[in-house]
């Protein structure tokens, strides 16, 4: 996490988030206590947090997906760690009426495969991509609520974020 934090204390400079993304891989053993899937929704697991980044795995089974959402103008990487996943990014052209582009073409990636820094974006596991996938998360600063497009041309609404797991305990909510 050291090296993180020098990112942070640098607003993390997209060259070097990219190369140490890149060169710092996590091993099977590291992983295998954050993956655990659900079968009506993809599951985030949180590695750390404080106030200068969060790092997560996010599991998707076979044909889930996460919709086009904003990162609250933070920068987020995603760098594909069990099999592959499709990434769309997109851009606001317009807030009223509320008018989204994608920017470039939807990128497949494969174990290895990094995408960011992305501000808005959709992310899925394709049922054509057959198995369950993973995927690990830096956020440049935590944030507990995103704004989700209904379509490209469609409404904003507010989501609340949660956790599956917190350092690879599960959550329990008081009911």
């Amino acid at each position: 996490m050291t090296e993180l934090k020098s990112l942070a204390a640098r607003t993390f400079p997209k060259e070097e988030v990219d190369a140490y993304l890149t060169q710092t891989l996590l091993d099977e053993g590291a992983l295998h206590s954050y993956v655990s899937y659900a079968e009506d929704r993809y599951t985030r697991h949180l590695i750390h947090k404080d106030e200068d980044f969060e790092l997560l795995i996010i599991c998707w089974a076979s044909g889930q997906r996460a919709p086009i959402h904003g990162h609250e103008g933070e920068l987020c990487w995603a760098r594909v760690e069990r099999r592959k996943l499709r990434f769309s990014n997109y851009a606001i052209v317009a807030e009223e009426p509320l008018r989204l582009e994608r920017v470039g073409e939807p990128m497949d990636g494969s174990a290895g495969f990094l995408d960011g820094p992305a501000e808005t974006h959709s992310v899925e596991n394709l049922v054509a991509f057959g198995e369950n996938a993973a995927s690990l998360y830096l956020y440049s600063k935590p944030y507990s609520h995103c704004d989700v497009y209904d379509a490209l041309t469609g409404p904003r609404r507010r989501f609340s974020l949660s956790y599956d797991t917190i350092h690879g305990e599960p959550v329990t909510t008081d009911s």
